[in-house]
């Protein structure tokens, strides 16, 4: 493959690469043993909801700001700061797992401020890309960005379950250690990360061109609406279908598979991301991605196996890069280098919005009405946002990566006064 070939000679790309794989590994970890450990100390769905809510709460209330924070300060520096916050956040429950003080409210605070840490660290982290890697590979780049994700998905489930039954602290020790890592490898790029020199401007004001930018585009504005409400489902669906798994006394060795096979799905995705991506117009794999959302969880209405859970997985992951891959490279290059932060900011935002109400949603649906039921419901929804993808026109009309720059030139120009 050429464009990994080419990409894999950009020392800055690469090294950023390898520490936030290693990290997303040890939060893939930790994220695996939140919601067992809040289980077994409250024995609640609801609560064990909680923690995971935290986690989400504290990332998307981060990003807005943390995006104009990444158009102004080093992304560098900020990268280093978030890392640094999630190791010492996770050293503190190892200690308490290891001295026996470990409680939920102690889960609940570092799910918080690992989430704070997180949503901090990714508008930086995207910028920063964009400055070390050309337009041209932007597609090759972003796809192997969404690759070290599911490799983290691929081994943080049997990973977190072996570790988990050492002791339950245990991958919070290691998830730490993996932020260490990812400080020493960021702290190696030598590209300057450092924020384009403008005029200083007020907040709101910053925070308001951001989403001028996109709500002037209909196809990020569709896409806004969808996002947010797609990723609400279909958490909510994962959520219920862990928590049945957890209150069935299903071994954490066997519930960690479903999330090897999401990992296998994503990586295999990402693996033919950049081929499809040049191919394909990204207005109809945008399309075709609304309904791979929706089909693979079909089967979960009728069954709560773990190998029908690992399927459906497998296949809702599969293309999941393609489109992450696309949609982003996209944004990225239609946006101007002072946006970028902002862009990416309120675009991950926006989608990930209602996410703290996943789990919540998930819980309340399965202790009131059911596994089954909850799931059904859960699955026509994402039918239904399905077809808002299809209806919207200027979804389906935008064209393959060599067409961009023509389609762009016919959109409304932004306007960024106040």
């Amino acid at each position: 493959m050429p464009g990994y070939r080419q990409l894999s000679k950009n020392r800055d790309f690469t090294v950023l690469w390898i520490g936030d794989t290693v990290s997303e590994l040890g939060s893939a970890l930790s994220m695996f043993a939140f919601p067992l450990i809040a289980y077994a100390l409250s024995g609640s769905a609801l609560t064990a909801a909680m923690v995971e809510a935290a986690y989400l709460g504290g990332l998307c209330a981060t990003l807005l700001p943390a995006g104009v924070l990444a158009d102004r300060v080093d992304r560098k520096r900020i990268m280093l700061v978030s890392s640094a916050t999630g190791c010492a956040a996770y050293t503190s429950l190892a200690v308490a797992g290891a001295t026996g003080s470990l409680t939920l409210p102690h889960l609940v605070v570092v799910a918080l401020v690992a989430g704070v840490a997180a949503g901090a660290f990714n508008p930086a982290q995207l910028s920063a890309i964009r400055s070390v890697v050309a337009t041209d590979d932007l597609p090759t780049a972003l796809s192997q960005n969404q690759a070290r994700q599911h490799v983290a998905s691929l081994l943080g489930g049997p990973l977190g379950g072996a570790l988990y039954a050492v002791t339950r602290w245990l991958p919070f020790a290691v998830d730490a250690i993996t932020f260490a890592v990812a400080c020493a490898t960021v702290s190696r790029v030598r590209t300057d990360l450092s924020a384009p020199h403008r005029r200083r401007e007020p907040l709101r004001r910053q925070l308001g061109e951001g989403f001028r930018f996109i709500w002037q585009r209909p196809f990020f504005r569709t896409l806004m609406l969808w996002a947010s409400l797609s990723n609400l489902v279909t958490n909510a669906i994962f959520f219920v279908v862990l928590l049945r798994m957890i209150a069935e006394g299903v071994p954490a060795a066997q519930i960690g598979l479903v999330s090897m096979a999401a990992g296998l799905g994503g990586i295999l995705g990402a693996a033919l991301a950049p081929s499809l991506i040049h191919r394909m117009p990204t207005g109809r794999l945008t399309v075709l991605i609304g309904w791979m959302c929706c089909l693979p969880l079909v089967p979960l209405t009728v069954s709560s196996s773990v190998w029908t859970a690992c399927a459906c997985t497998f296949f809702l992951l599969l293309l999941s890069p393609v489109a992450n891959a696309g949609i982003s490279s996209y944004r990225m290059a239609v946006t101007p280098a002072h946006l970028q932060g902002r862009i990416g900011s309120t675009s991950q935002f926006t989608s990930m919005s209602v996410m703290p109400l996943a789990p919540l949603l998930g819980g309340y649906l399965l202790e009131h009405q059911g596994g089954a039921t909850a799931i059904t419901a859960l699955v026509v929804a994402s039918a239904l946002l399905a077809v808002l993808l299809t209806s919207s026109r200027s979804i389906r009309s935008v064209p393959r990566p060599s067409e961009w720059a023509t389609h762009e030139e016919s959109a409304p120009e932004p306007v960024l006064a106040a």
